[in-house]
């Protein structure tokens, strides 16, 4: 039973970073700004509903396997994501500052 309330509470709470990353993707204004918003609601909010249905699921097999997802979700988005913004920097793609206007790297 109180198991069950810890799965559902971080299922709950998954879902409701996912939700967060998602209106900040839509919300702010540059790809920088919006690879931030995504990487760090992403990958917190599948950690946690990941972890809620491996609780759910109970010890399986299928528990180590959501395990193994979570720890390959822990590595592989920041490193994605920081490849991206990378890539964008040495593209010259620049951020945007206040008001707007774009700002130099340098």
């Amino acid at each position: 039973m109180i198991l069950e309330i810890i799965a559902w509470v971080l299922l709950c709470s998954g879902t409701v970073f996912l939700l967060i990353g998602s209106i900040g993707v839509i919300r702010l204004p540059d790809f920088y700004c919006r690879a931030h918003a995504m990487s760090k609601p992403d990958t917190l909010g599948l950690i946690l509903t990941l972890t809620g249905v491996a609780l759910l699921r109970g010890w399986h097999l299928d528990s180590l396997k959501l395990f193994l997802g979570i720890a390959f979700v822990a590595i592989a988005n920041p490193a994605a994501t920081h490849a991206l913004v990378r890539a964008a920097m040495q593209m010259g793609m620049k951020p945007v500052g206040k008001g707007g206007k774009e700002e130099s790297l340098s």
